[in-house]
């Protein structure tokens, strides 16, 4: 790479520090060569000598490419640039020196002398600085290969630093990182570890630009940052598929050991990162005394939502957790977990039915909790359709059957997981979801202020990876090579992942306490960002791969299944949000039945189910929920003949 022959920010500060420091290196030079004697000497001849020092450094550095390194990452390619610079610089004033007065007023033994003490000068508070900041330091130098593939970094930081770092120790690494585009304009031009920052992370064209016209042509876009939200990340997929490169990431920095010469290596970008948002600032220590010490019951323990609850509950130390779940294999497999992750957390796990009341109360008399989220629930909305009796049983009856435990046992807290399938829904989920909010609402809304069980609902929309979800779909249809199948090119959701919401779950939970300041039988909805086409993440899952969607993939459009809607809502129009105190959730205003009318209502629809009448369970579902729209004739033959149609499209 050239030279530079500009220096701008905190390049200067350090250019008029470095030729400072020549000027008092030669002066310490002269005074450790003759010590005391140094006034016996002509100090003009000597002053003069040292300003022509100076000069002769300030135009050796300046292009020299001294301050295109970043401090931060001071290396072995530093060391050699100030080893270069430091000796250019004496040569030349060796020459001109022996040229103008052939060292009549001034030692010959300065010379190297200076030399020595110039390098401590510059080298010196370098190394200091980076010793400061990350309390160690590693030399590393150039380590070149001719089969490696030629990676474009994007981000300027730590993780570009440790990558490279790791590269240049690996023998036989597979990538040559080529270039660096930055985040910060600022750093553009300067160099960590050698390889130089070319541009910034908003033109990675330009950069791509350069690097072939000096004949380098990268592969591959790597990610260095974790802290990258989603439509960065989107931004970046798209500019990289215009120059041909594929997208990566590195991992996590805390994947890598200082002084360990771990493998490099990349790794595919996930989904998670298309959709992901900046991170939520969270009440850590409410979440923790929200769970710290109490007994906690999970049901549903072994899905997608209670098993990221059970782990985020058992890193809290709760006194005692109760994991409940109908499938014996999904209980098996959260039990193995909390016992090898968490084996100090003492733990219960039951098979039970949340729709058996008989059964759930002696559960809750035995085991004593105090706070219970509820996630178990029938959530796929064709099955759903196709099964409605066993949907509206689990949704409904299993809701108010633990809701009714709850108060009879004197549980503290239940938090009910609900969906933004609940706002004006047209499947039966969604308006099944909807009855257990609206019975928990009135619950919260009747109990004394202060006294008896407290009930908090959280909402939200689809959760990355749950099971049913559309992302393993598409995923397991790349696998097959294709094609990938949309219901409809305009529909679209909103995606949060597990870990995020599980998170917000806590929040919420943690507000909605009776300590907290909110109202009562208010609906916590958490703040999903914006809507995402289910076509355009459809054609990213493809770019991710590395493959062109409908070139190499293709897809269909096989038409709204029974219940689907375009667009999901997170919000009822006789909602009206209200903000809290924590960002990422919302509050939706009460909007609750009457528990006298609501019970025998709730009655007369377990009596339906119980006789498999469909025409009085929609019935009572239009009754309770107005909004609901479907006609009876969405039969579980109709629905069941969608299922088949869709399983034969993909």
């Amino acid at each position: 790479m050239k030279f530079i022959h500009h220096i701008s920010g905190r390049g200067l500060i350090v250019y008029a520090n470095d030729i400072i420091m020549s000027g008092l290196a030669f002066a310490i030079a002269i005074y450790l060569r003759l010590g005391d004697d140094t006034l016996l000497y002509a100090m003009e001849p000597m002053v003069q000598a040292g300003v022509s020092f100076m000069v002769i450094s300030a135009v050796v550095f300046f292009f020299s490419g001294l301050y295109r390194g970043v401090w931060r990452y001071a290396s072995m390619n530093d060391l050699m640039a100030i080893t270069r610079a430091v000796s250019v610089a004496i040569l030349v004033f060796l020459l001109i020196m022996f040229l103008w007065s052939r060292f009549l007023h001034i030692p010959r033994s300065v010379i190297p002398i200076t030399w020595f003490v110039l390098m401590a000068l510059l080298g010196g508070p370098r190394f200091f600085y980076r010793l400061i900041k990350d309390r160690r330091f590693d030399l590393v130098s150039e380590n070149g290969g001719n089969n490696r593939i030629a990676v474009l970094l994007a981000g300027a930081g730590d993780g570009a630093e440790l990558f490279i770092r790791t590269l240049k120790r690996t023998p036989n690494a597979s990538y040559q990182a080529v270039g660096i585009v930055s985040e910060s304009p600022g750093r553009v031009g300067r160099q960590i570890h050698g390889v130089e920052v070319i541009g910034s992370i908003d033109d990675i064209a330009g950069a791509v630009k350069k690097l072939r016209a000096v004949g380098i042509k990268p592969q591959r876009l790597v990610l260095t940052r974790d802290d990258l939200n989603g439509a960065q990340i989107r931004s970046l997929l798209d500019q990289a598929d215009e120059m041909g490169m594929t997208l990566a990431r590195i991992p996590k920095v805390t994947d890598f050991k200082s002084g360990v010469a771990d493998k490099a290596d990349v790794k595919p970008v996930a989904v998670e990162d298309l959709l992901g948002r900046p991170q939520t600032a969270l009440d850590r220590d409410a979440m923790a005394a929200l769970i710290g010490g109490k007994r906690v019951l999970v049901t549903g323990a072994g899905g997608s939502i209670g098993s990221e609850l059970v782990r985020q509950v058992s890193a809290l130390k709760p006194a005692e957790i109760m994991l409940l779940d109908n499938s014996e294999l999904a209980l098996y497999t959260i039990d193995r977990e909390v016992m090898e992750q968490w084996p100090d957390v003492a733990r219960v796990s039951v098979i039970a039915d949340v729709r058996h009341a008989d059964r759930i109360g002696r559960i809750f008399a035995r085991f004593s909790p105090d706070l219970v989220f509820h996630a178990a629930a029938l959530k796929h909305v064709p099955m759903v359709e196709a099964n409605i009796v066993e949907g509206t049983t689990t949704n409904v009856n299993g809701t108010v059957t633990i809701a009714d435990t709850c108060v009879q046992c004197g549980v503290k807290t239940m938090v009910l997981i609900s969906t933004d399938k609940a706002v004006n829904p047209t499947s039966i989920m969604g308006a099944t979801k909807r009855i257990g909010e609206s019975y928990c609402q009135a619950l919260d809304l009747q109990r004394a202020e202060g006294e008896g069980t407290r009930f908090v609902t959280v909402r939200f929309g689809n959760v990355l990876g749950s099971t049913g979800s559309v992302v393993p779909l598409f995923q397991r249809q790349l696998a097959n090579g294709g094609p990938l199948t949309v219901t409809h090119k305009d529909m679209t959701r909103y995606f949060m992942t597990v870990g995020e919401a599980v998170e917000l779950v806590l929040q919420a939970s943690a507000l909605g306490t009776p300590q907290g300041s909110d109202g009562n039988g208010k609906i916590f909805v958490l703040d999903m960002g914006e809507p995402i086409r289910i076509m355009d993440l459809a054609e990213q899952m493809i770019r991710l791969a590395g493959l062109k969607p409908g070139k190499d993939i293709k897809i269909d459009i096989v038409g709204t299944r029974p219940g689907e809607k375009l667009f999901e809502e997170i919000f009822h129009g006789a909602e009206p949000p209200v903000a809290t105190e924590s960002p990422g959730l919302l509050l939706a205003a009460p909007r609750a039945g009457n528990l006298d009318d609501l019970r025998p209502a709730l009655k007369e629809l377990a009596e339906a189910c119980r006789n498999d009448d469909l025409e009085a369970i929609f019935a009572v579902i239009q009754r309770l929920v107005p909004e609901y729209h479907m006609e009876p004739a969405s039969d579980a033959k109709t629905a069941a003949g969608s299922l088949k149609k869709e399983a034969t499209a993909r």
